[in-house]
């Protein structure tokens, strides 16, 4: 994707050929800074404090995160410490543990001397794997969209779409899953119009979504978390797309907090309600979302504390509750099969499924077979 007349990527391997260059989200809308990591410690901290965030671009981050570890000390010990380290980071998001099993899995049976350029081709690998992935599920998106659009009856003006939380291209290496099927139909000449949940308490609706819709021309405009339902109870959303950080093989989606409250009121207004989403992200050990799903709760700071552009125009944070309240932040909820009208994948659009999904991926229908 392109910021101004330069095309980026979320993460890329830096000029010297070894050390990492990433996009430090925290600082976004106001800067854009570009942070090098260079120890698997940088790669860990930055999907911790969520410089790097989306389920796609932490498994990317951790890919790299091997390499660099590798880098500095490739004996089977330092394997497992690093991948622990990085798997310790955030708990919720399948992805991290698929790119570290993917990673261990192929260093283990090397020789000491190969293993970091090993580690350095496959997260390589696994970032343009994830570009190709999220460019069809744009494709497959962008067919329902279209549909959409064309059934209309009598219907004038934008199609509205709306989303909740990050999964743009700022989520995953590029494209992203749920904005990638929005860019293609804007690009396409359907006139798009995309409401922006600023997705509390880290805003990343307003403060990314917006700014990547933005930096596209795609029209939009941030709402409030609690402005949803509202609109679809009088007809202002033709179609909700959320990303999603796990999927269990029943078509359960766990997504950022709110999620399953905007399932619940488009399933009240009979407004399609979609998720996008990469195979990587399907969970198939997991077999009840809701029942088993970890659900990180991170800093209660993030609820009681907003980050903004000051008066001087400087960026600081800016407390927003008494002293003395507590509060409590979880950061995921899951939404149950029966409210998501269906999976958009790389390999087509399902049912939210164990059948649905094995229609697509049948090779796991196999395994458990066996």
């Amino acid at each position: 994707m392109k910021i101004g007349d330069k095309s980026y990527r979320s993460i890329w391997l830096n000029r010297d050929g070894w050390s990492v260059d990433i996009i430090d989200q925290t600082l976004l809308p106001h800067d854009l800074g570009i942070r090098t990591l260079k120890s698997v410690e940088d790669a860990a901290g930055a999907i911790r404090s969520m410089q790097v965030r989306g389920a796609p671009l932490i498994g990317a981050t951790a890919a790299y995160g091997m390499a660099l570890a590798m880098r500095t000390q490739a004996d089977d010990g330092h394997i497992e410490r690093a991948a622990g380290m990085l798997l310790a980071t955030r708990p919720t998001a399948v992805n991290l543990r698929w790119a570290l099993s993917r990673m261990t899995e192929m260093l283990h049976p090397l020789p000491p001397n190969e293993r970091s350029d090993a580690a350095y081709e496959l997260a390589r690998f696994i970032c343009d794997e994830d570009v190709d992935i999220n460019a069809s599920i744009g494709r497959h998106g962008h067919e329902l969209i279209t549909k959409m659009w064309q059934d209309r009856s009598g219907k004038s003006g934008a199609f509205n779409i709306l989303t909740h939380c990050n999964a743009g291209w700022l989520a995953t290496v590029d494209w992203g899953t749920a904005l990638a099927p929005i860019y293609r139909a804007h690009d396409s000449g359907i006139p798009v119009h995309v409401w922006v949940d600023e997705t509390r308490p880290r805003n990343q609706g307003a403060a990314l979504t917006a700014w990547e819709l933005k930096a596209h021309g795609v029209p939009h405009d941030v709402i409030v978390d609690n402005a949803g339902g509202h609109l679809m109870q009088h007809g202002l959303v033709d179609l909700c797309i959320t990303g999603t950080d796990r999927t269990a093989r029943n078509g359960d989606v766990c997504n950022k907090i709110g999620t399953y409250l905007k399932a619940l009121a488009a399933s009240d207004n009979t407004v399609p309600f979609y998720v996008a989403l990469p195979g990587p992200t399907i969970d198939w050990d997991m077999a009840d979302g809701v029942a088993g799903i970890p659900i990180e709760e991170r800093d209660p700071g993030e609820v009681t504390e907003v980050q903004g552009r000051l008066a001087s125009g400087e960026t600081g944070m800016v407390k927003i509750t008494p002293d003395g309240v507590t509060a409590r932040n979880f950061a995921f909820d899951v939404t149950p099969a029966r409210l998501v009208t269906g999976l958009i994948t790389e390999r087509g659009i399902c049912s939210a499924s164990e059948q649905g999904l094995i229609s697509l991926y049948p090779e796991e229908g196999k395994k458990e077979s066996r």
